[in-house]
């Protein structure tokens, strides 16, 4: 039996492409969820609209006006997945309620080991890790050096928009 191999995704954005390894093995259901997006073409024209610079940079959910997308339904939070929120990896965003991550994601831009699952309440059970950035950490780079501002009540939003442009698996 052949070891299956972890999906690919090229991420083209306006500022350049990201490789991203998706670990299926480790969090399924983050993994088929995103390429569910991925396969109806739910990124294209989305913006990252949250830049912290040294910490993330998040998109999937709005658009250039700041107006989220319509998502589906609310996945379960894989965080106790044993992987940690390292610098290049990708993580589900959510809410305060721990199955809340819909469609948007982020980049980690440094180590964020804080948003490791640390226990099962809602304030430790920390971020899901799905993905890994292996070629394009430049772009993710350039991306966090964006100077950022406040828009349609959201802060941190790039004052450029920085747009993702298409999403596509890697056959």
């Amino acid at each position: 039996m052949t070891e299956e191999k972890n999906p690919l995704v090229v991420m083209e954005t306006s500022m350049g492409s990201i490789k991203i390894e998706l670990f299926k093995d480790k969090s399924p259901i983050s993994v088929r969820n995103f390429l569910s997006y991925v396969k109806d073409g739910f990124y294209e024209g989305l913006i990252f609209h949250r830049v912290i610079k040294e910490f993330m940079v998040q998109g999937g959910g709005m658009d250039a006006d700041m107006q989220p997308k319509k998502t589906k339904f609310a996945i379960k939070n894989e965080a106790a997945n044993g992987l940690s929120n390292k610098r290049g990896t990708l993580a589900m965003a959510r809410t305060g309620v721990v199955d809340s991550a819909t469609s948007q994601f982020f980049i980690n831009v440094v180590d964020n080991t804080p948003l490791d699952y640390r226990g099962k309440t809602p304030d430790l059970f920390g971020y899901a890790v799905f993905g890994q950035v292996i070629e394009g950490m430049d772009t993710v780079d350039a991306i966090r050096q964006v100077k950022t501002g406040s828009k349609m009540g959201h802060s941190d939003v790039p004052v450029e928009p920085v747009t993702i442009l298409s999403v596509s698996v890697v056959e």
